[in-house]
């Protein structure tokens, strides 16, 4: 029989060179369990599929999965899920004067004004986006 600690991948102490080559440890420094590290408020937390282009400048790839955190307050700068004209989207919240834009991070796509009497509303902010290397 398995324990639960055996039923989780190993996180390994040394981090890896994203340049140039270094020597790894050879034992794990303790197990991941993945939904613990990417989930801090599991009653407030959604996951969301990214569609589309629009984000691409920050990251964001169509098909990502978007871990998405309803109980943070958004703030200035923050990647969002929002609803819009019976839809959602993600953009970059960004203060705008008096009020506040969904910026996109692809300069083929226009920012949108955040207007809540047109139905605007930010639905959670997006804490981390997963994506896919290899689709097979």
């Amino acid at each position: 029989m398995t324990s639960a600690s055996d039923q989780h991948p190993q996180i390994y102490a040394a981090h890896i060179e994203a340049g140039f080559p270094s020597p790894a440890d050879d034992h794990s420094d303790s197990r991941l369990d993945l939904p613990a590290m990417l989930v801090r408020r599991p009653a407030a937390t959604f996951y969301v599929r990214a569609s589309g282009p629009s984000m691409q400048d920050v990251g964001v790839m169509d098909g990502d999965l978007l871990v998405v955190d309803r109980s943070i307050p958004p703030q200035d700068g923050d990647i969002v899920v929002a609803t819009l004209d019976g839809g959602m989207t993600v953009k970059r919240l960004a203060k705008d004067g008096d009020g506040w834009t969904l910026m996109p991070a692809n300069p083929e796509f226009p920012p949108l004004p955040v207007n809540p009497e047109e139905g605007v509303q930010i639905w959670g902010v997006v804490t981390y986006s997963i994506t896919a290397l290899c689709p097979r």
